[in-house]
């Protein structure tokens, strides 16, 4: 569980994909102490169509969710690492921001399969 979520305009996705900036956000997360690599979920979601009204030509915007009870100072030195790790591999993209979303521990709900083990 902690879900990364990143938002961007569609001519600001790299070239080879996100497995870079994956591994990148990775490491600044658990660099920060306040999740274990394992737990981190990762995706990425292209818009084509959208508008920026400051006069920007291109966005990358990281939603991380995670379940309540890191402190706010645990909260800000993520979103403070992820946003250094983003700006290092887009510096060429105009607006690039962090949010971090507490989830509500009672109403998040999740199934995972378990996988049969391989031979």
């Amino acid at each position: 569980m902690p879900h990364f979520v990143i938002e961007y305009s569609e001519p600001a996705a790299p070239s080879t994909g996100f497995s870079e900036t994956f591994e990148a956000l990775c490491r600044a997360a658990v660099g920060a102490g306040v999740m274990k690599r394992e737990d981190i979920k990762l995706r990425a979601v292209p818009y084509r169509d959208f508008q920026l009204n400051d006069g920007s030509d291109s966005f990358l915007h990281l939603t991380v969710s995670l379940l309540e009870g890191r402190t706010p100072n645990q909260k800000e030195a993520l979103g403070i690492a992820c946003r250094a790790a983003l700006v290092e591999l887009f510096p060429e993209i105009d607006a690039i921001s962090v949010d971090i979303r507490d989830m509500n521990a009672l109403a998040y709900k999740k199934r995972v399969k378990q996988k049969a083990p391989q031979s």
